[in-house]
């Protein structure tokens, strides 16, 4: 709580709701012109990310990386896709046809739909026409994030269970308890940017970031940066693709261009929540609340800053790829239903209390003083550490006991040793002794 009254500057007020008569004016051209804006952003981010992935990881490895397709292999993805469409498209006798071939559809439309309601920056002058660089807004834009990104979960489902083998289906349900599960600590980091703004628009929220970005609101950041690369299933969150345990996950039984338009859903979900982070905690297309760089906020300039924080995001990705190991799925589970979101509920009725503290008392006093008593508590409390000294005592005494009952070499009833002939040595192993071999 303490570090709640911190994180919130005066400066910081709600934004409340904008206008959003703005994007009801454009004309049926310029729509169709950013629909398709956005459409190609998408595609070439996506085969950026992937021949990005391969060089820092490489890079990372001390190899050498794609450098054989365009100059030094940056058109290394557009020959994999080529490859990927010519290649024969096989279809399970088992398999449920139409479902089989709706479902890489099902997961990869949604994905392209979640970005329509990212701004990518102000108003600016197309051909004459003043328009906002966002496809469209809603009052409850966020919402229309959320509820767009869960789409995708059908399209993995019907992919596991149409393929008529068990192990794409075990995959599609992982992923589907990993995306729901981690889905709820994504929307509880939300909640407490929506308190702080006063608006779920994301153009409303970039607008009350003008002075402070919302990554003060560190936890609330700090736990969407853990739900987006579980929501991605990104390393080390990658269990439905669990190669050693099911083969493949749920695209096992995919090939040629259906199989690639799940990877195409992965790679531009990883954009997509890259560009909400980037919309809700670090200011959207506005440039570093630094006094030098304030005059690069019209015009064009916020597409470069947003294209950078958006690329900050995905070496986020990378790194976490190139570093860490894949988790076990009971740990992961229990990492997201037993920390992330007790710890969001807890963050959030610190920030609601501390924006009702704000806004309603006048006489704080009273409340200070509590609030002292209350951390001098839970510090003694964490000194005193009664519990936990407790709990790792029978730790300790559960692995002395597992210790010692382990299996021994000694304990092993070794047959009796055979009569040797003269021609050929004893080669038998005496319990406790050395090993003798001929």
């Amino acid at each position: 709580m303490s570090f709640a009254a911190s994180s919130f500057p005066p400066a910081l007020a709600a934004a409340g709701d904008p206008d959003l008569s703005v994007f009801g004016g454009d004309p049926f051209w310029l729509i169709l012109l950013k629909a398709v804006a956005v459409f190609a952003f998408l595609l070439l981010m996506t085969l950026f990310a992937i021949v990005f992935e391969r060089k820092v990881v490489a890079r990372m490895q001390q190899r050498i990386g794609p450098n054989r397709h365009g100059p030094k292999g940056w058109l290394q993805s557009l020959a994999d896709g080529v490859k990927l469409m010519l290649k024969e498209d096989i279809i399970p006798v088992l398999a449920d046809r139409p479902v089989f071939i709706l479902a890489p559809i099902v997961s990869a439309i949604p994905a392209f739909l979640a970005f329509a309601v990212i701004p990518f920056g102000p108003e600016v002058s197309i051909f004459g026409h003043h328009t906002a660089l966002q496809l469209a807004d809603l009052p409850v834009a966020v919402l229309f994030v959320l509820a767009a990104s869960s789409l995708g979960v059908y399209g993995l489902i019907l992919s596991g269970w149409a393929s008529g083998s068990t192990y794409p289906l075990l995959g599609s349900l992982r992923s589907a308890a990993q995306i729901i599960s981690y889905e709820v600590a994504m929307g509880l980091s939300f909640v407490a940017v929506f308190l702080n703004s006063g608006t779920l628009s994301t153009s409303g929220i970039v607008a009350g970031q003008r002075h402070w970005w919302n990554v003060v609101l560190v936890p609330s950041f700090i736990i969407y940066c853990i739900a987006m690369v579980g929501e991605t299933n990104r390393t080390p969150f990658d269990l439905p693709e669990a190669e050693g345990e099911l083969v493949g996950g749920f695209h096992t039984e995919y090939s040629s261009i259906k199989f690639a338009f799940f990877f195409l859903a992965e790679y531009i979900n990883t954009v997509t929540v890259s560009a909400v982070a980037t919309t809700l905690f670090l200011g959207g297309w506005q440039p570093p609340p630094i006094p030098f760089l304030s005059h690069f906020d019209t015009g064009w300039f916020p597409v470069i800053w947003f294209v950078l924080k958006l690329l900050a995001f995905l070496f986020l990705f990378i790194w976490l790829r190139g570093t860490l190991p894949r988790l076990r799925y009971d740990q992961f589970m229990a990492f997201g239903w037993k920390v992330l979101i007790p710890t969001g509920l807890v963050w959030l009725l610190a920030v609601a209390t501390f924006k009702t503290y704000r806004e309603n008392v006048t006489d704080r006093t009273p409340w200070l003083i509590g609030f002292g008593i209350v951390v001098g508590v839970l510090l003694v409390i964490t000194i005193a550490d009664p519990g936990a000294r407790k709990h790792q005592e029978r730790l300790d005494a559960a692995e002395r006991e597992r210790t010692a009952n382990a299996p021994s070499l000694d304990r092993i009833p070794w047959p009796p040793p055979a009569a040797a002939s003269p021609n050929r040595p004893s080669s038998v192993i005496t319990a406790g002794g050395p090993r003798q071999e001929s």
